[in-house]
């Protein structure tokens, strides 16, 4: 049985996690985290040169600036974390990524009876040009974009 929680921001950690459970097994929605071409098809328009930790390439949304991101931990089929210059609230965006100011997301996947256990957390906010506002827009993108993936792992697109 699918399940969506809302996504939570916790402002003295300045993050935003969000859990959900889907009906698929976590191959499939493991690719649909960490392959580019299926992360595309849920998420924005994904691009790495290379794979695994390190590769590094650009996330395009509509209407949107490129967004530098980077694999920074790749444990298959289970944890894959990126790095990216996705400040919404200052205006525009580094061509490369900004230690300095990025945020970090995690997606952990358990297996569930059934199906797969979806976790997403995104930190670093603390770093971004307007935390709070950044918090809040990340918190309803992740409710957004991870109910599409929700859709296309289970066949609902």
């Amino acid at each position: 049985m699918t399940r969506r929680d809302a996504a939570v921001v916790d402002e003295e950690a300045f993050s935003v996690r969000r859990t959900i459970r889907i009906d698929a097994p976590i191959g499939k929605v493991w690719q649909a985290v960490a392959e580019p071409e299926h992360v595309s098809r849920w998420f924005g328009r994904t691009e790495l040169a290379g794979s695994g930790v390190g590769a590094t390439g650009t996330m395009t949304f509509p209407d949107y600036d490129v967004i530098p991101l980077r694999v920074e931990e790749f444990d298959a089929p289970r944890r894959i974390t990126y790095r990216w210059n996705n400040d919404d609230a200052l205006g525009s965006l580094p061509e490369r990524i900004d230690e300095a100011t990025s945020t970090v997301f995690t997606f952990t996947l358990d297996e569930v009876d059934g199906g797969t256990q979806l976790t997403v957390v995104e930190s670093g906010f603390d770093r971004t040009s307007d935390p709070r506002a950044n918090l809040e827009s990340h918190r309803t993108g992740w409710e957004l974009e991870l109910d599409k993936l929700v859709a296309l792992v289970e066949d609902r697109t």
